[in-house]
């Protein structure tokens, strides 16, 4: 663990659902960087693993249980999080995902539309909420958002998913306006299919969808951890001057 000169030596990072997949790979590429972690996530078993491998690397990594579609529960964990490192400096909106149910607007459950703004659009909108007022408070910092190539893209099968995630891309541009004058950026990343065990279980449920998909990404299915890497420019300070832009981390998808 790089302590002390890393690229984000002495920041404190808030990740929602840092306990699995991209997530995952944030938290641990971001505690080598000398990041302080907030691992907010939904699952005890996951989160709790991940800062134990952080802490037992050298990093410095702390668990809080989350639930990013409960407004009291994000509060409550932001809260926690500032009487454990003090402050916020990055706050990746990481939590949130489609599921097999997910379909063509005239075939999806209207609660699977619901449960992928909620978890997805709410979970990100409550959480700038209240970390971006903490923010606020200590000179700026780092939003990344997570939206997809499917809200940059037309394509077929995830609609509930896609509407979600068109509304983080647009609350990334929004709110960077906003929080400008306050030295906050907000960013986003976008990625294509990427190889997390959630997507990687999907494959097998909806295996039509997800390998059409994979065939238009020329460079291959992306890793968590490219996507983790965007992210930890857009965390650190070589980013000091981008500001509302959609990162696609796709393999040539937007462009085939």
């Amino acid at each position: 663990m790089k302590a002390d000169n890393g690229r984000l030596a002495g920041k404190v990072a808030y990740i929602t659902g840092g306990g699995n997949g991209i997530g995952r790979a944030a938290a641990e590429l971001f505690a080598t960087e000398g990041a302080t972690v907030i691992i907010a996530e939904f699952s005890a078993e996951s989160g709790q693993a991940v800062a134990n491998a952080i802490n037992a690397a050298g990093g410095k990594a702390q668990f809080i249980h989350t639930d990013v579609t409960s407004e009291e529960s994000v509060r409550e964990t932001i809260e926690a999080s500032l009487r454990f490192a003090g402050r916020i400096d990055v706050l990746y909106n990481n939590a949130g995902g489609s599921t097999a149910v997910d379909s063509q607007v005239t075939d999806c459950p209207a609660d699977e539309f619901w449960r992928a703004v909620k978890l997805d659009l709410f979970g990100t909108w409550i959480t700038c909420k209240y970390g971006i007022a903490e923010m606020m408070k200590t000179g700026g910092g780092s939003v990344i958002n997570s939206s997809s190539v499917f809200a940059l893209v037309g394509t077929r099968g995830k609609d509930a998913y896609t509407a979600a995630k068109g509304g983080i891309s647009s609350i990334t541009r929004s709110m960077a306006v906003e929080y400008a004058p306050y030295r906050i950026r907000v960013n986003a990343v976008a990625p294509a299919v990427t190889t997390t065990p959630r997507v990687l279980g999907l494959i097998d449920k909806q295996p039509e969808v997800v390998n059409k998909t994979g065939e238009r990404q020329l460079l291959g299915l992306i890793e968590p951890k490219q996507v983790a890497l965007t992210a930890l420019y857009l965390a650190s300070d070589e980013s000091a001057t981008t500001t509302g832009q959609i990162f696609a981390i796709d393999g040539g998808f937007s462009i085939s």
